[in-house]
């Protein structure tokens, strides 16, 4: 209950001031990350500022690093006017919300309420630049009549045009604040619950399923894998440090097929593969290769590729599928006496009818049983490491196995990881590596192009002058892992490296997840 966490709690704000916010909602973009070692939050309404300050109208409006250098008082608080003093000063004298704006312009151009509420409008109002210059000169003659000084006067607009560019109402922030801040203390007090949530509620926010569950074990949270014994639809907390990871991160798996087979599973147990094959009807064979590739069948196996043997065993499961063999003792024409496969072909009418065994019964028999299995061991040797890290990429888009970047370390001797650039020295040449997991080029960077590099320890931010993005356009943009050497920018403890060359991260079976990228 949001409502009755302490809004006090020392160990959250600890968090925030460190940046270690992936998956918190509003303060998770590099951004924001960017700016909270800086603005080190201490009381919830410092969490609101944080929310409000990175937007395009603050930062346009060259509000962000006045701001900053006040809190950390490296620049004295000052005033457009000495009567804006009490409308500013929670906010060290720079406006940063919409009430704000509003009283500025009731003070110093004596706007009367209905004139504030058309003020207000223009700048809600789709971002109307011809109904906000409309304002903005009413704004000017105004506060000229009211013999405001004219660099006063260009301050006070230049503060509101770019406002309209994107701001918010102080209450908006507020209300994002609560949820931040209440992620935030999730993400301290009760990882796992914090995580399983983010992973459930897919695609939202930065950060895809891959990034959470790393960032999860480097909180120390246990990650179990998918588990057709154990696993729900969503992922469930199976202790105050574990979740166990459901079948709505498998890619190709149906809704209404696996629910089908956890409903099967709670009338009673699965007790093999054989007992799992026949009862889960619904299951495609593709559906149980993509199972047994990511060792959800491993509790029926001595490893994945003995699972997948095993699956392989029918081997006209897939004319079956496609309804091709119809009737008992259809078989395809090069097919043995031996292995004539009789059926019971699956209608929407079969699949929909009553469940009282019989009909289950006699589509297992049809799909599955009627192809003896062999009950051979499986001839194929185990995956190797890297070989289940692919497997888990393909099938899941992540791996509760070692990151990527783990398995070719060995081999980037003279790259940095992401946890030791907090003592890189600031100017110094480093190299750094990995899977690129977000890419950004805001309208408000003037051209400039933001990377996100992950490795096992976690996450370093790289900044891309316009040139030499145009110069590695394609490099930077369709490579999926990255190396970047440029020079440490080592300030208020926030890393960025300001990339001098770029080059593509080439190893044999090196895969990752895909990049967010944002304009």
């Amino acid at each position: 209950d949001l409502a009755h966490i302490p809004k006090d709690d020392a160990k959250t704000f600890e968090m925030m001031q460190t940046a270690d916010t992936i998956g918190v909602f509003q303060i998770e973009s590099r951004a924001q990350m960017a700016t909270l070692p800086r603005l080190k939050p201490k009381c919830f309404y410092d969490v609101v500022i944080e929310v409000a300050i990175i937007r395009p109208g603050p930062i346009q409006g060259d509000m962000v690093h006045p701001y900053l250098a006040r809190r950390a008082e490296k620049e004295a608080v000052t005033y457009f006017d000495e009567r804006l003093k009490p409308v500013l000063e929670r906010t060290l004298g720079v406006p940063l919300f919409q009430e704000q704006m509003l009283k500025i312009a009731m003070i110093m151009a004596n706007f009367s309420g209905d004139e504030a509420e058309e003020l207000r409008r223009a700048l809600s109002f789709h971002r109307s630049e011809e109904r906000m210059n409309k304002v903005s000169v009413k704004l000017r003659e105004a506060m000229a009549r009211n013999q405001v000084a004219p660099e006063v006067i260009e301050k006070v607009l230049h503060s509101i045009t770019s406002f309209a560019l994107y701001g918010f109402p102080e209450s908006h922030a507020i209300s994002f604040a609560i949820l931040a801040y209440g992620s935030a203390y999730l993400k301290v007090h009760r990882p796992a619950e914090f995580y399983a949530s983010l992973i459930n509620n897919q695609p939202m926010g930065f950060y895809t399923p891959a990034t959470i569950v790393k960032d999860a074990r480097r909180h120390g949270v246990k990650v179990k894998p998918v588990c057709v014994a154990q696993s729900e639809w969503n992922c469930t907390v199976i202790a105050d440090d574990t979740i166990r990871l459901g079948f709505c991160v498998v890619n190709g798996l149906q809704r209404e097929h696996a629910d089908d087979f956890l409903r099967e599973r709670k009338e009673r147990p699965f007790s093999s593969l054989e007992d799992f094959r026949k009862r889960a009807v619904l299951l495609t064979k593709d559906e149980l290769r993509r199972l047994a590739n990511l060792g959800a069948l491993n509790c029926f196996a001595e490893h994945r590729r003995a699972a997948m043997w095993k699956v392989e065993e029918t081997p006209y499961d897939d004319l079956l599928d496609r309804g091709t063999l119809g009737s008992a003792g259809c078989q395809p024409a090069n097919a043995s006496p031996a292995r004539t496969c009789g059926s019971l072909p699956q209608t929407s009418a079969t699949r929909a009818s009553d469940r009282d065994g019989s009909v289950r019964q006699a589509a297992g028999r049809g799909r599955l049983a009627a192809c003896a299995p062999q009950n051979q061991s499986s001839p194929l040797p185990r995956m190797t490491l890297p070989e289940r890290v692919r497997a888990d990429y393909e099938v899941m888009d992540l791996t509760t196995g070692p990151h990527p970047m783990k398995l070719v370390r060995a081999q980037l001797p003279d790259i940095w990881q992401a946890i030791d650039l907090a003592q890189a020295k600031h100017g110094s040449i480093v190299r750094i590596a990995g899977n690129v997991i977000c890419r950004q080029r805001p309208g408000t960077a003037k051209g400039f192009v933001f990377i996100s590099l992950e490795d096992e320890t976690g996450v370093s931010n790289a900044i891309v002058t316009p040139d030499l993005f145009e110069e590695t356009r394609l490099l930077v943009t369709e490579e999926p892992f990255l190396v970047i050497e440029g020079e440490v920018q080592n300030t208020d403890n926030v890393v960025l490296i300001k990339a001098q060359k770029i080059f593509p991260l080439i190893s044999e079976g090196l895969v990752g997840s895909e990049s967010h990228d944002f304009h």
